[in-house]
């Protein structure tokens, strides 16, 4: 009989202590918000894993490259800061995203896949990427974000086959911007994305 009484009063103790000294805590511990099961930050996000495959990026410069020497045009420029304009930091990934589902679409699986040698592996590496951040949102009001893509689509469109060409020869640009906006490299340092 001592013992079920020395137990009920070790029992009774432990609940005290978890009542008054761990229940509290739970109820204070911050919460993610409702509704978000990854936050927004985190979708996008790019595993900088895919900026370490010497193979893609060597590819990908290669192919820019072998376009650029068939560019006459060097007033225009497709990817640039323009795509910028009036575009806060946190949507610049987003925005990224959406060149880039434009040129895989819009040149790269177009008939200038076969024009260079390595266009659909790029384009496949490319298209990868953008599948990672389809859960990436745009955060506000998109109509500043669609009125520079329109710009640069229109001015691609207008260049007729030598705007396919430019955005090839700009694929470098693109692949820096990626880096550079989609993971958490530091923005110390300056760009090198307009070589």
């Amino acid at each position: 009989m001592a013992s079920l009484q020395s137990w009920t009063r070790c029992f009774t103790g432990w609940i005290f202590f978890c009542c008054c000294c761990c229940l509290p805590l739970l109820l204070t511990s911050p919460l993610p918000p409702k509704g978000l099961g990854v936050p927004a930050h985190h979708a996008c996000r790019l595993k900088k894993i895919n900026f370490q495959l010497p193979f893609m990026r060597n590819r990908t410069y290669t192919l820019a490259k072998m376009a650029r020497a068939s560019d006459q045009d060097t007033d225009n420029r497709l990817i640039g800061q323009q795509l910028y304009v009036n575009i806060k930091e946190n949507n610049r990934c987003y925005m990224m995203k959406r060149v880039t589902e434009i040129i895989v679409k819009d040149v790269l699986l177009s008939e200038a896949r076969d024009q260079y040698p390595y266009t659909r592996e790029v384009a496949e590496f490319l298209a990868s990427m953008t599948s990672e951040l389809s859960r990436c949102k745009f955060s506000g009001h998109k109509e500043h974000m669609e009125k520079n893509l329109e710009e640069m689509t229109s001015k691609m469109k207008k260049l007729g086959v030598n705007g396919k060409n430019k955005a090839i020869g700009e694929l470098n640009l693109l692949f820096d911007y990626i880096e550079n906006e989609c993971t958490d490299i530091s923005k110390k340092g300056g760009n090198k994305k307009e070589k």
